[in-house]
């Protein structure tokens, strides 16, 4: 049984709603992160940059630094840029980009459930980081992006809703300059009611996004709790995008390494023989099937199939193809023990063209790229189920989301 929990978004009046949300402040380079917060006053950006242009600033992740960004979201709610829906609502938000249509539900997922690891998670977090958004969370009090989380709606009882629901006009439709689209709808009292409904026949969730922020979330009412700070309702749930899994696109991380750890290209191939059939490629592309790794070495292209020994495994960790390969080449050949940590590797998204990871190879900045086939949703929930961890940047998950579109007022 999955509890979902409608509430009153504070979020961007319609006239605006496409010049205040944003993606992620991590994901922008920096010349365009500046044009973006220069030529717009009312990013979403302002608030989680506080001191731009600034010569003087505060230190990042400190409590003065939140209380600053606490200070510019309470300018942009006084200025009329934010508003708080009256009644708490449970929202529909499609995204559709290259084809894709990724639509679900926004509302409030419950920390309960997380605790009881009904909300399944597949990555470690990072003790320090997952500490430093607890802290940010109570100062600022609120979540702005959501945390992306999986089902499985094998009776059909969500996707009618949903599609019932986008017949009428939305109440937000645009389009960003990436070329995609953004469209939300509100259900009423009784349709978020009826929606709270279906997700009880929800036995599972899964993280598909958002490890860290759903562990603060959790971190903050057990940090309040120990201190006896009064408590919230919202503090029983974090922002959180409900897909069905059927609608989620994972895509790979490949693979660049800067060096063939002091073997020639012909050196390096020949030790891969034994675990893997090796075959040149007249053609460069990604591999078309699942344990099968395709490889540029020094301009050289070759295909990788895993032998059977690879994979004949009961574990569902050493059975994915990004774990495989670096049992077998990266660590035990190219000296790469620590993916997390190692200068000598680098990950690129399967979101970029093929052409332009080569072009690293060619410009010298690395010797060889791997390419792998992407993992499936089943795989990711069967590490979860076994309380496992998936192997280092081994998904790149789509849909990305917006920050401030739907914001979570915690302290309510």
């Amino acid at each position: 049984m999955a509890k979902i929990s409608p509430f009153k978004a504070i979020r961007p009046t319609r006239d605006l709603v496409h010049l205040v949300a944003t993606r992620p402040y991590y994901t922008y380079k920096e010349n365009v992160l500046k044009a973006k917060l220069e030529d717009n006053p009312y990013t979403f950006l302002h608030i989680i940059n506080p001191e731009f242009g600034e010569k003087e600033r505060t230190e990042p992740n400190s409590l003065e630094r939140f209380a600053l960004v606490s200070d510019a979201y309470q300018e942009f709610i006084d200025e009329g840029i934010l508003l708080q829906d009256e009644q708490p609502h449970i929202y529909l938000y499609r995204q559709t980009k290259e084809g894709h249509e990724y639509m679900g539900i926004v509302a409030g997922a419950s920390i309960k459930e997380y605790q009881n690891d009904q909300i399944k998670k597949h990555e470690a977090t990072i003790t320090s980081r997952e500490e430093m958004f607890t802290r940010y969370l109570n100062v600022v009090g609120y979540n702005a992006e959501p945390v992306v989380l999986s089902y499985s709606d094998l009776e059909h009882r969500i996707e009618p809703l949903m599609y019932n629901k986008v017949k009428e006009r939305p109440e937000y439709e645009y389009t960003t300059t990436d070329r995609v689209k953004h469209e939300l709808w509100i259900f009423d009292e009784e349709e978020s009611a009826t929606v709270q409904h279906a997700f009880e026949m929800v036995e599972e969730l899964y993280i598909c996004d958002g490890h860290h922020r759903s562990a603060s979330s959790v971190g903050l009412k057990g940090w309040r709790e120990q201190l006896g700070q009064g408590h919230f309702p919202n503090e029983d749930f974090f922002l959180a995008f409900f897909l069905n899994e059927k609608r989620l696109h994972i895509l790979e991380f490949n693979r660049l390494v800067k060096h063939l750890n002091g073997l020639t290209p012909d050196e390096f191939i020949e030790q891969l023989e034994s675990q893997f059939e090796v075959e040149p490629m007249m053609v460069p592309a990604k591999p078309t099937q699942r344990h099968e790794i395709t490889a540029c070495v020094e301009g050289r292209w070759i295909k990788m199939r895993c032998k059977d020994s690879l994979f004949y495994t009961d574990d569902p960790v050493k059975v994915l193809d990004p774990e495989i390969l670096t049992e077998h080449v990266l660590s035990p050949i190219l000296g790469i023990e620590d993916l997390k940590t190692s200068e000598d590797i680098d990950f690129i998204p399967g979101t970029q063209d093929l052409e332009k990871v080569v072009s690293k190879i060619a410009s010298g900045e690395f010797k060889a790229a791997f390419f792998l086939y992407p993992v499936e949703i089943d795989d990711i929930k069967r590490v979860a189920d076994h309380n496992l961890t998936m192997p280092p940047k081994s998904t790149w998950v789509e849909p990305k989301l917006r920050s401030g579109l739907t914001i979570y007022n915690i302290n309510e």
